[in-house]
């Protein structure tokens, strides 16, 4: 059995164990955009399969959301395809989102980025508005609030949105953590209380344990880039006793969660950088070969390629 759920290669850009969302992608890439409205539909109920498919159909789509919206101008009342509309819209924006030193110097280019990222709001509101108990829409206004480097009280309101209709939403954790974090303005100290907070009203099955090592990478690339760079590890004994506890806390269940790969990816990269050999490998081999961005990106270089040197490293057959 574990043979057969053992991805025979590595496959980028896709953290789930979902077949179906795999096929849509899929067809999406190839501009058969119907099959995505179906699939977002199907995960009305599910907030959190909801947030992973959106958000994996909007980096599908993203560079072509005209196909989005011609299926809108045939069915304008449909809040998913305003949904998924909306959270493309971050990610053409992110694409080509330019770096601190460029902005000074190519104007152009960040005002673009910001009409790009603004337009992103108004279908993400109407999703929002057509259902109103319905946490995702509010999740993607996160990204958008942090992109546009919105003030701290307009974060806070988006944040308290989100988790009112859904207190566990993992993407809108991951958001929040990102958005406290020092890169993007915010007190270390604070992000981590957040993390621990988070992860302490967590249950066993509950993937937010991947928030603390998830609070640790972000700080890293802020607070500590020489060390990305030049030391053969990042993790002082301390910290990863830290990771180490919330590993101890999380257990994936019988039914794991949608999130479930990407917190391994992040236990994983985690205790891989650490030079925690044992635990680095039981992570990464529920991966089953399918990197996460976060945090293999915060490492240099593609995602695919980090994660690739650890497996090999670490002696995990995905490598193979």
């Amino acid at each position: 059995m574990e043979r057969q759920r053992r991805a025979p290669h590595v496959i980028g850009g896709r953290p789930w164990t979902d077949p179906l969302l795999d096929r849509v992608v899929d067809a999406v890439r190839q501009r058969h955009v119907r099959a995505g409205a179906h699939v977002l539909a199907e995960a009305r109920a599910d907030p959190e399969l909801r947030s992973l498919r959106v958000e994996a159909l909007a980096k599908a789509v993203a560079g072509w959301s005209q196909g989005v919206e011609l299926l809108l101008s045939e069915d304008p009342g449909n809040p998913d395809l305003w949904l998924w509309l909306g959270r493309t819209r971050i990610e053409e924006a992110w694409r080509i989102r330019p770096d601190a030193r460029a902005r000074a110097m190519q104007t152009d280019g960040y005002t673009t980025y910001t009409r790009m990222m603004r337009a992103a709001r108004e279908p993400l509101m109407r999703a929002a508005a057509m259902r109103p108990d319905d946490p995702v829409p509010w999740e993607g206004m996160l990204w958008l609030a942090l992109g546009l480097d919105l003030e701290r009280e307009d974060k806070d309101a988006l944040w308290a949105e989100a988790v009112a209709r859904h207190p566990t939403l993992y993407g809108a954790h991951v958001a929040r953590v990102v958005s406290l974090s020092p890169q993007w303005g915010g007190l270390p100290q604070e992000m981590f209380d957040f993390a621990r907070f988070a992860m302490s009203m967590a249950g066993r099955d509950d993937p937010r344990a991947a928030l603390l090592p998830l609070a640790y990478f972000e700080y890293f690339v802020q607070e500590r880039s020489g060390i990305i760079r030049g030391s053969s590890s990042w993790f002082s004994a301390e910290e990863i006793r830290d990771v180490e506890v919330a590993a101890r806390g999380w257990f994936e269940g019988p039914r794991p969660h949608p999130r479930t790969i990407e917190a391994h990816n992040i236990f994983g990269a985690a205790f891989h950088v650490a030079h925690a050999r044992r635990p680095a490998r039981q992570h990464l081999s529920r991966t089953w070969g399918r990197p996460s961005s976060l945090p293999w990106s915060y490492l240099g270089g593609d995602e695919v390629g980090q994660y690739l040197k650890a497996c090999r490293h670490l002696n995990v057959p995905h490598a193979a």
